[in-house]
C-alpha cells in the first residue's frame, strides 16, 4: 500500500525505483531471519517468572507499615526561611487540608525543602503527603512528600502525540505504536529479568533486537531499505554492547554510581552491577542508533535510485559523505543530552575544582564517560557498516543502452 512492499517483491518498496537482486536480498533477509530466531530463543530463555518477581517485590517496601500517601489541596504557602536549616513557625511550611486518601479531612501544616517554596506552589495546588499513623496515644503525623503534576504531564504528552499525528501522520503514529512497544519490553521483560539476576548483557542485546525489529519495521514499512538499515542497527548494538564490556572491565567500573545501587542491592539480592551497566550502554544508544543507521539506508537508496550508473564504490563514497555530516551533528547531540541532564552536577564539580585526574576517579564521572564514549563509537562504525550493507544489496551500475 504506502509504506512499502513485502520482501517477496523484486523491489525494495514502490518509492524507490530500484531493483534488488535475488542473491542479496536473499543473503540479508536470511541474516535477518536468523537474528530474529537468535533473539526469539534469548526472551524465551531469559523471560523472568512472575511468581519470583513477585516474591521479591514482597519483601520490599518503600515505606514503614501502615504509612500511607494521601493527597491535600494547597491552603497556604509560606516563604522559605532566610536561614536554611531553620524551620520557623511562620516560613517554609505549607498549609494543606488532606481531601483524598487516609486522614481526608485533615490539616495539616507540613515543612517543605526552600525550592519547593520558591517552584512558584500556591494556593489550591496539590500535594502528595506521607502520613504516619498514630502511635503510643500520638496523632497521625505529616509530611511532605511531593507536588501532585498529574495535570501539566498530560497536557505536555497530550500535545506530544497530537504534533507527532498532525506533522508525521501515519508514520508518527507508527512511531508512537514503537515508542510504547518498547517501553513494554523494557518494563515487562529488561528489567524484572535483571532484577532476577540474568545477565545483563544477554538481556540488553536480546531486549534491544526485539526493540528494534519491531520499532523498525513499523515505523518505516517492510522493504528491504529497512532490511539493511535493521542489518546496521544490529551490528551497531553488538559492537556498542562489546565495546562497553571492555571498557568497563579497562576503567574497572563498579556499576554503581549512586545510593539507588547500594539500595537495589540490599533488596534485590546478588546482582552484577558491571553487567547491568553493560545493559545500560547499550540502551543508551538505541535511538540514535535507529536514527542514523535509517538514515544511511535511505540516502543510499536514493542515491541509487538518482544515480543508476554510478559504481558501487561511487554510491557508498557519497553515502559516506552524508554519513559524516551525520555523525558530527549526533555527536554533539549525545554530548550535549548529557551535558543537559547532568548540568548540577557539572556545576558542583567546577566549584570543587579538583584536577581532572581526579574527577576521572570518581564513580560517577567514569561512569557517564564510559556510556557516552561507548555509545558513540558504536554510531561512529555503524555509520559504514550500514551504508556498506546498503550498497551490496543494491545492484550494480546500469549502463546506459545508448551510450
Amino acid at each position: 500500500m504506502g509504506t512499502g512492499h513485502a520482501h517477496g517483491s523484486h523491489r525494495a518498496g514502490p518509492d524507490d525505483g530500484v531493483v534488488v537482486p535475488r542473491g542479496p536480498r536473499a543473503v540479508l533477509l536470511g541474516s535477518l531471519a536468523l537474528a530474529l530466531l537468535a533473539t526469539l530463543i534469548g526472551l524465551l530463555l531469559l523471560w523472568p517468572d512472575g511468581a519470583e518477581i513477585d516474591e521479591v517485590a514482597d519483601g520490599v517496601s518503600f515505606a514503614a507499615p501502615g504509612v500511607t500517601f494521601p493527597t491535600a489541596t494547597v491552603e497556604e504557602v509560606q516563604p522559605a526561611c532566610a536561614s536554611q536549616g531553620r524551620i520557623e513557625e511562620d516560613c517554609g511550611n505549607v498549609v494543606v487540608t488532606v481531601d483524598e486518601g487516609a486522614g481526608k479531612g485533615d490539616p495539616a501544616t507540613v515543612s517543605v525543602p526552600p525550592e519547593v517554596s520558591t517552584s512558584g506552589l500556591t494556593a489550591g495546588d496539590r500535594v502528595k503527603l506521607l502520613r504516619t499513623p498514630e502511635a503510643d496515644g500520638m496523632e497521625p503525623s505529616y509530611s511532605y512528600f511531593g507536588t501532585v503534576r498529574t495535570g501539566p504531564l498530560l497536557v505536555l504528552l497530550a500535545a506530544f502525540v497530537v504534533l507527532v499525528l498532525v506533522v508525521a501522520r501515519w508514520r508518527g503514529l507508527f512511531a508512537l505504536f514503537g515508542l510504547v512497544f518498547s517501553g513494554l519490553v523494557v518494563w515487562q521483560f529488561m528489567l524484572p529479568a535483571l532484577v532476577l539476576g540474568s545477565s545483563g548483557l544477554a538481556v540488553g542485546l536480546a531486549g534491544s533486537a526485539a526493540i528494534m525489529f519491531v520499532v523498525l519495521y513499523t515505523t518505516h514499512g517492510f522493504s528491504v531499505r529497512t532490511s539493511a538499515a535493521l542489518a546496521g542497527t544490529l551490528a551497531g548494538v553488538l559492537l556498542t554492547a562489546g565495546i562497553g564490556v571492555l571498557a568497563t572491565s579497562a576503567t574497572r567500573a563498579t556499576g554503581i554510581a549512586d545510593e539507588t545501587g547500594g539500595i537495589l542491592s540490599a533488596v534485590a539480592g546478588e546482582l552484577d552491577f558491571q553487567s547491568l551497566f553493560a545493559c545500560a550502554i547499550v540502551v543508551a544508544g538505541l535511538g540514535v542508533l535507529n536514527d542514523v543507521t535509517i538514515t544511511q539506508a535511505s540516502s543510499v537508496w536514493e542515491i541509487r535510485a538518482a544515480a543508476p550508473a554510478a559504481g558501487r564504490l561511487e554510491v557508498f563514497a557519497s553515502g559516506m559523505r552524508i554519513g559524516r555530516d551525520h555523525i558530527a551533528s549526533t555527536i554533539y547531540t549525545i554530548v550535549f543530552a548529557y551535558a543537559g541532564t547532568a548540568l548540577t552536577v557539572l556545576m558542583l564539580l567546577q566549584l570543587y575544582g579538583l584536577p581532572v585526574g581526579d574527577l576521572l576517579a570518581t564513580e560517577e564521572i567514569t561512569q557517564e564517560l564510559v556510556r557516552t564514549l561507548a555509545s558513540s563509537i558504536g554510531l561512529v562504525l555503524a555509520v559504514p557498516l550500514t551504508t556498506g550493507i546498503a550498497t551490496l544489496v543494491m545492484p550494480g551500475a546500469v549502463r546506459d543502452p545508448q551510450s
